[in-house]
């Protein structure tokens, strides 16, 4: 039987091979997700699994409403955030993630445009989908989607070599995710109202829903995080 990670893998190979020969260069944008599926035969899902895959080795990137752009890596960087990044606990993961993603959805919630307060809506609808259908990979993929669209969208430029590091630790924590498909409901709820903050406009709250989220996963993990913070979200 093949199964779905047979199936990412042998795409990421395929599409590692086009981006040796030149098929598409630095800068150049993937085909679209629908295009690029039937083209490799196989579902959305298990190419967004492998476009996943190619960010975390530094090929690609995600804009929001944009589509994949392919990235002109420098070897070395990849392996030295990936071997940073091999190294921490989840706890460590957990820490990063409480950090940084309070704060850049509040930022976020100050600029952002209705259509990309509707890309996040969509990646939440696959989430629910995935939920529904009892696809637990695919909610995988949603919810790191999800997260990663988030940190494209702050408009600092400082951040973007601290959120791929971010973004290479959330999946690295992917494995957990995958083994307890029971608690999707409960990360696709946090999530939403998470949405509801930021298209209000809301960034307190967008922030405040961002830090229960992240303490619910240390929660569902078995970690309870030491935080320094006077306030916590109840």
């Amino acid at each position: 039987m093949i199964t779905t990670s047979t199936v990412v893998n042998s795409v990421v190979e395929k599409l590692r091979a086009a981006l040796a020969r030149g098929q598409w260069r630095s800068g150049d944008m993937l085909p679209g997700q629908r295009e690029l599926a039937e083209q490799l035969g196989i579902s959305r899902p298990s190419l967004r699994e492998a476009v996943i895959v190619l960010e975390t080795l530094g090929l690609v990137r995600s804009m929001p409403g944009k589509g994949v752009v392919v990235l002109d890596a420098q070897l070395s960087d990849s392996q030295s955030h990936d071997s940073a990044v091999a190294g921490a606990s989840l706890e460590d993961v957990l820490q990063l993630r409480y950090t940084l993603e309070p704060f850049i959805v509040g930022l976020v919630a100050q600029s952002i445009s209705s259509k990309e307060v509707g890309q996040l809506r969509l990646t939440l609808m696959d989430m629910r989908e995935a939920l529904e259908a009892g696809d637990s990979e695919a909610g995988v993929s949603a919810y790191i989607a999800f997260h990663e669209e988030l940190f494209t969208l702050t408009s600092n430029p400082i951040f973007q070599s601290v959120v791929q590091q971010t973004s290479n630790a959330l999946k690295q924590s992917a494995e957990v995710l995958r083994n307890s498909p029971e608690h999707l409901a409960e990360r696709l709820e946090e999530n939403e109202a998470v949405v509801r903050a930021i298209r209000s406009k809301n960034s307190a709250q967008a922030s405040a829903e961002m830090r229960r989220h992240i303490l619910r996963e240390g929660q569902r993990m078995g970690i309870e995080l030491n935080i320094p913070d006077d306030n916590l979200p109840t």
